[in-house]
């Protein structure tokens, strides 16, 4: 039996590996951060064998209600992610497996390695509405990729999508496909009106680094990007400096941050409703989006979320708030759940990457049907 992570967004350390019914791990935290819940690791040599896994420092995660009617993650191919009926008492994270094969896929949610974005990003500059730039380098060397989608008249609508601030929240990305699938398709009547309005400039991946070490929330150097927003700098959060100078350029009438919530398992979308220079039309069009997912979606809802925060209090350095905020435009942020929606559960494969590329689908569509109100 051998226990690896030593690969593309791989996280776990082996702390007794030598009886599959007994087998002690801890993740890994993010580097010069105490975040941790992400973890993705492989286990080979266990065909046909009982095996238990134990995570011992679940107890001191990041997100302990994230493993309340938490199922974990598996795979034999990397493609298709099922899951497993997982144990926490409190302290530690524990499920039983009988591999079918010789080796076998483990992951807080189905992984989405920095070779599949370049695969993406590849496979979308084949398309001529597509264009592909490089806004610059993180702090390990990456690329920072930016899709611009559509050419046309002047005058065009600037929407700005952009998802895995937080490396770890995978979903963000799968929902990213779904999206790109559907701007794409030249079969698609919705998306061809849709792209003689808009322009699109989107960041599929915001955190290269954090998502090839196998961080859950953080860059290379421990900084959450999500709360850099108004105090970025190349030498500290190069990631969001580099995207909030190309949006300061082009300007942004629609932005959608897309993420993962590790506890709440339902898809929901959080607001700026505590920005200093808050307007009526800000808080219609939010409304608006809101109204028209639900009913294109069985998967959204609106009931449960996050509180909202008290008038004028508003955290700029958080990314809704500051696009909100600095450019006076619809901008939210789009939870999705690491569990399963508990609106319309499948229990089998939980929230998956298929059921993201919906939602991201259904975004767009939203997107064409309120265009002209933005």
């Amino acid at each position: 039996m051998l226990i690896s992570s030593q690969f593309d967004s791989g996280n776990i350390e082996v702390l007794k590996g030598d009886n599959p019914s007994d087998i002690r791990l801890n993740i890994r935290k993010d580097n010069q951060s105490d975040f941790y819940q992400w973890f993705h690791f492989r286990v080979s040599g266990v065909q046909d064998t009982e095996c238990k896994f134990t995570i011992e420092n679940a107890g001191g995660a990041a997100y302990l209600e994230g493993w309340d009617d938490y199922k974990v993650c598996a795979s034999y191919d990397r493609e298709t992610w099922f899951r497993i009926d997982t144990a926490y008492d409190g302290k530690m994270l524990s499920w039983e497996a009988m591999p079918e094969q010789d080796f076998i896929y483990f992951a807080y949610f189905a992984p989405y390695s920095m070779e599949r974005h370049a695969d993406l990003i590849a496979e979308v500059a084949q398309s001529p509405l597509v264009r592909t730039s490089v806004l610059g380098h993180t702090l390990d060397g990456q690329d920072m990729d930016l899709i611009e989608l559509g050419y046309g008249p002047e005058g065009r609508k600037k929407i700005w999508l952009q998802a895995r601030q937080h490396p770890g929240e995978t979903m963000a990305e799968w929902w990213m496909e779904g999206a790109l699938d559907y701007l794409l398709d030249m079969d698609n009547p919705v998306a061809r009106k849709l792209l003689e309005k808009a322009h699109f400039y989107i960041v599929p991946n915001m955190n290269p680094d954090g998502s090839r070490r196998g961080h859950l929330r953080t860059n290379a150097v421990g900084a959450n990007l999500n709360r850099e927003w108004n105090v970025a700098t190349m030498e500290r959060s190069p990631e969001v400096y580099l995207v909030r100078e190309k949006m300061a350029e082009t300007g942004c009438d629609f932005h959608l941050d897309v993420h993962g919530d590790e506890a709440l398992p339902y898809n929901f979308v959080a607001g700026f409703e505590g920005i200093p220079s808050l307007k009526d039309k800000q808080m219609a069009l939010i409304q608006m989006f809101q109204n028209i997912l639900a009913k294109l979606s069985p998967d959204f809802q609106t009931k449960h979320g996050y509180d909202e925060d008290e008038p004028g209090k508003a955290d700029l350095s958080i990314c809704t708030n500051y696009v909100a905020e600095t450019h006076g435009c619809l901008a939210m942020t789009l939870e999705m759940p690491f569990k399963d929606n508990a609106d319309l559960p499948d229990p089998d494969f939980g929230w998956s990457p298929e059921r993201c590329r919906h939602l991201g689908r259904a975004c767009m569509d939203t997107l064409h049907r309120m265009i002209d109100e933005l």
